[in-house]
């Protein structure tokens, strides 16, 4: 008798954030079929929807709380604090741009197959990454050699 695990949900994976349970893979199912595109829609599109209001809210924050501290600590904390939230919106930008590319991919049918090698990524690997380009192994290859040449 086979005993099936739970899967742990943190509240900040990507799944919670759709608000969608990690999707079962039924007996004889076609890989990317309409079911499985639909989920990794909504999930894409739920997390570009949370970065984008992350990013107008730290837009907001940065905007209201620009204060003229006379202290020079105070003064270079809230520069520190307002490079932090710059670097970070950088970084959220880059992913929703990352997202809207492989939502581009879902339109041209491409979605869900490595780059590399042409071969399926795999449903578990999308929903732990769903911006993922590579299977595992040429991701793990593509590793070893960026680990190579810095050394």
């Amino acid at each position: 008798m086979q005993i099936k695990r739970k899967r742990k949900s943190s509240s900040l994976s990507i799944l919670s954030i759709a608000g969608v349970k990690p999707y079962e893979i039924k007996d004889n199912e076609k890989y990317m079929n309409t079911t499985q595109i639909n989920h990794f829609k909504k999930i894409l599109n739920a997390w570009k929807q949370q970065l984008t209001n992350k990013i107008t809210q730290n837009l907001n924050y940065s905007q209201n709380t620009t204060i003229n501290y006379p202290d020079p600590i105070d003064r270079a904390v809230q520069e520190e604090e307002f490079s932090l939230n710059l670097r970070n919106r950088d970084r959220e930008c880059k992913l929703i741009h990352k997202i809207e590319q492989t939502l581009n991919k879902i339109k041209k049918n491409n979605f869900g197959y490595c780059t590399t090698c042409g071969i399926e990524i795999g449903i578990k690997r999308l929903e732990a990454r769903p911006t993922a380009n590579l299977c595992i192994d040429c991701k793990t290859l593509s590793e070893i050699r960026a680990k190579q040449m810095t050394y």
